[in-house]
């Protein structure tokens, strides 16, 4: 039997990845933008600036929802520093130990996003419960004018990260939570507005519980398919069984067996499978063509298949198990 790298120019006498940075594909056919550096460090400074303009304007009009915004702001410029460590530890050459370099680091700060967001709403949350007990005068237009400054900050930022949103869920989770921060603002500066005019100072904690909510439905699945993705499961918008049915109509192929696909990072997406060709080695440009459509068809773009023509190969003709 034979061991072959798809995107090597010869056969192998193991399973060999090479460093192919430039064909990174995410979970489908997106391409993951190369860097997003300016735009991290344009946001991580808009967001400081405004969470310190918004906690202390929270204090000063008594507004628990404006501090529930600040407070969510703060942990989402946590969460774009985790985000930028992270795509520049991807860029990290591969190593004697980390053969796949750090790409896995950007699955750990989608991760790491998801549950530290879950973790801070419980706190906003008890804070708004609490102030239905105990309501207090709320300053309504300080609220409007705070709140809808933080439309135009976390829109400027968001927009900053809606190139990357579709290839890379890291890239994604930083627009998610932006474009949210500023739809929550709306909802803000509208709590503010009927304050001013009724003095129905209720609202305010139910504004909170409002922030609260749309925290947790934009980040469940953020949740969902970091978590998915740390454990190695076939990335979403990836048909484990489709690529089955690929690799086993291919010609000459009488078995499949073996076959794993996982995300090494937010953006690259790996394959092995055993191809059982008894009818002989197909040869380079066989593997290289298969592995050029996996990458086209299903953005798969670093496949390693092993061809198996020996006579040990027919123990593999019975079906064996997808992982």
């Amino acid at each position: 039997m034979k061991s072959h790298d798809a995107h090597a120019g010869h056969d192998h006498g193991s399973q060999d990845h090479g460093n192919h940075a430039g064909h990174a594909h995410g979970p489908g056919h997106g391409h993951a933008p190369a860097s997003f550096g300016r735009a991290f460090a344009i946001g991580i400074a808009l967001n400081v600036g405004f969470v310190a303009v918004e906690a202390t304007y929270g204090v000063l009009a008594n507004s628990v929802a404006l501090l529930a915004d600040a407070g969510h702001n703060l942990s989402d410029v946590l969460g774009l520093v985790v985000a930028w460590i992270a795509t520049v530890l991807a860029k990290r050459a591969p190593s004697p130990r980390y053969t796949y370099g750090m790409k896995g680091s950007s699955i750990l700060a989608a991760l790491f996003n998801a549950v530290f967001l879950l973790v801070a709403v419980g706190a906003i949350g008890w804070e708004a419960i609490q102030r239905f007990g105990e309501p207090a005068p709320v300053a309504g237009k300080t609220v409007m004018v705070v709140a809808a400054a933080g439309i135009l900050v976390n829109g400027i930022t968001a927009w900053l990260f809606a190139s990357g949103a579709k290839g890379d869920i890291n890239i994604r989770g930083a627009f998610l939570h932006m474009a949210a921060d500023a739809a929550v603002s709306a909802g803000v500066v509208l709590a503010g507005l009927v304050i001013l005019y009724t003095g129905w100072t209720w609202l305010d904690p139910v504004v909170s519980l409002g922030i609260v909510a749309v925290i947790v439905w934009g980040t469940w699945g953020l949740l969902r398919d970091s978590l998915a993705m740390s454990l190695a499961a076939v990335p979403r918008g990836i048909d484990p069984a489709a690529v089955r049915r690929h690799l086993e109509a291919l010609p000459g192929v009488i078995a499949l067996h073996d076959l794993h696909i996982w995300p090494m990072s937010t953006t690259d997406v790996c394959l092995t499978a055993h191809l059982v060709m008894t009818g002989g080695h197909p040869g380079d440009a066989f593997l290289m063509e298969t592995a050029q459509v996996l990458r086209e068809r299903f953005g798969i773009g670093h496949a390693t298949l092993q061809v198996e023509t020996g006579s040990g190969a027919a123990c593999f003709l019975a079906p064996d198990h997808v992982v």
